[in-house]
């Protein structure tokens, strides 16, 4: 019986570590979003609403250039706004705004739009992606492998951490008195590397601390999403 019940105890830490290592692939949804936006509330709502749905990595990103009407969001920081001026050039755009919503890299929608966003989220899901990518979570380190199918052009391999849900009561600017929850909230998100696209790729960085971990292959110059998968 000893022996049965340690061969059980062995299966159970097999399984268990199995499970935490299990990656999760969805469709990133990215939201640009501000506490001192008036317009946001609903489109955060929309986000939480994504954050629950099976297949979809819904983030949000608060930018600080509504700083200065009031309220300084409490989430926002520079590099959010950089990323969404990047992807705003990218597409050829004169100007930025909240809320935006990007999905999959390419297609934006402005506002809380939430069937166009759903058709979207579908739309991508139906699209084969072109790249293998896993990860293995392990004592504060994060392994990422991935390989294509095929040779194709460069990618930013990024890191993105988030805070799972937060709440924060507004006491100034255009949401003044109004108190709100916010899903996925960015906190730090940086490119590990430039991949070539061709040959198959091994990465080992730092992972600390017990939040989601969502790794992005992402074309070149804030192109489509090539892959994208979350431990949780």
């Amino acid at each position: 019986m000893t022996g049965i019940a340690r061969g059980l105890g062995t299966l159970l830490l097999t399984l268990i570590a199995t499970a935490a290592w299990t990656t999760e692939r969805g469709v990133v949804v990215e939201l640009f979003t501000s506490q001192g936006c008036s317009a946001c509330p609903p489109a955060d709502e929309l986000l939480a609403d994504l954050a629950e749905r099976e297949g979809v990595i819904a983030l949000a990103l608060h930018v600080d250039y509504w700083d200065y009407i009031g309220w300084k969001d409490s989430f926002a920081q520079p590099r959010f706004t950089q990323r969404q001026k990047a992807y705003a050039r990218a597409n050829h755009d004169r100007s930025v705004f909240t809320p935006q919503i990007i999905v999959g890299g390419q297609d934006r929608v402005m506002g809380a739009k939430a069937m166009k966003v759903m058709d979207l989220i579908a739309a991508h899901a139906q699209t084969p992606q072109p790249v293998s990518l896993s990860l293995v979570r392990d004592e504060g380190r994060l392994t990422v492998a991935l390989s294509a199918e095929r040779a194709m052009g460069p990618a930013d391999v990024q890191l993105v951490r988030y805070r799972p849900s937060s709440n924060v009561h507004i006491k100034r600017g255009e949401n003044a008195g109004r108190t709100f929850d916010y899903a996925n909230v960015v906190t730090d998100w940086k490119v590990l590397g430039r991949w070539d696209g061709q040959a198959p790729l091994r990465l080992r960085v730092e992972a600390e601390g017990d939040s989601p971990v969502v790794v992005i292959v992402q074309e070149a110059g804030h192109g489509r999403v090539l892959a994208a998968a979350r431990l949780r």
